[in-house]
């Protein structure tokens, strides 16, 4: 019998997970050249076809499905294992990866990143951008700093503060329409990828038959559109009062509110340089609590 090499499941995994050689390369950060490479090698090595070579993308073998079967528990094994030895890592020194939305890296959370990494320079700050929660389960990231109303049940954390929504307008756009009436404006929407957050459900049920000038997955381009004049957007305060070429218009509007939190998973809650993060960015967040409220301190 030919020697496993558990690397390869890695590979293997993600291939299946994404379809293709390329989606795989960009989730493992190698070139599809090298994805290619560990697969063939692979079913050479075993004897095993996993994959069906098709002109839609790679499907798994009757084989292959067996196979996957195994190595996904095997996986959750050994990422479950990680974790908990992770856990233990008591240095301050190291990488913590934090996942947060493109609004929180465009406003407030540079200047705090900037003091922790003053006060910890042995800590290694990566950032992961998502406006969807990443699996801290498997450690796709170690912190996540994001508004929700309701986390995930598998992290734990704490809640920190508010988060106000309110509508902006640009100062030139403003003073050409000098309306006050919502339906006669252009409006920047959110696309269906955020139509679950409270600001989308809030537009969708007030403001049904509105001009769509601009939609899209992320408020911070929301915000960008506004300050060039395209029309009218929803934007987290913390966002929309941080921009002086933008004027609040209405709000902050209650329906929209949610909260902000700051959450690990419940293995990494010991690892020193994790609860330093944690611990850090909290007290900071605090102290920006009128201008995530929508008090326009800054």
């Amino acid at each position: 019998m030919a020697k496993f090499d558990w690397d390869d499941l890695r590979y293997i995994l993600a291939v299946a997970a994404a379809g293709s050689l390329a989606g795989a390369a960009r989730s493992l950060g190698v070139n599809h050249t090298t994805v290619l490479r560990r697969i063939g090698a692979f079913e050479t090595k075993h004897g095993l076809r996993l994959f069906e070579r098709l002109p839609s993308g790679y499907e798994l073998t009757a084989g292959g499905e067996e196979l996957i079967a195994t190595a996904r528990r095997i996986d959750a094994t050994v990422t479950d294992l990680e974790r908990k030895l992770a856990g233990q890592d008591l240095r301050l020194s190291g990488t913590v990866r934090v996942t947060t939305t493109d609004t929180l890296m465009g406003s407030i959370l540079p200047e705090i990143l900037k003091g922790f990494r003053d006060a910890h320079p042995g800590i290694e700050i990566e950032i992961a951008i998502s406006n969807a929660f990443l699996n801290l389960t498997r450690r796709d990231a170690d912190v996540a700093i994001r508004p929700a109303k309701n986390p995930p049940e598998t992290l734990v954390g704490r809640r920190i503060a508010k988060v106000a929504f309110a509508i902006y307008g640009q100062r030139r756009y403003l003073a050409r329409r000098k309306t006050k009436d919502f339906a006669a404006h252009r409006w920047i929407l959110p696309d269906d990828s955020l139509a679950n957050t409270a600001a989308a459900q809030w537009l969708a049920a007030e403001l049904p038959e509105v001009e769509v000038a601009l939609r899209t997955d992320s408020f911070l381009a929301a915000a960008q559109g506004a300050r060039a004049g395209i029309g009218l957007a929803v934007l987290p305060c913390y966002l929309g009062d941080s921009l002086s070429d933008l004027v609040r218009i209405e709000g902050p509007v209650a329906a929209m509110e949610t909260a902000l939190w700051i959450l690990t998973h419940e293995d990494l809650k010991p690892v020193a340089r994790i609860r330093a993060f944690t611990d850090f960015a909290a007290e900071a967040f605090k102290k920006r609590r009128a201008l995530l409220e929508g008090g326009k301190s800054r």
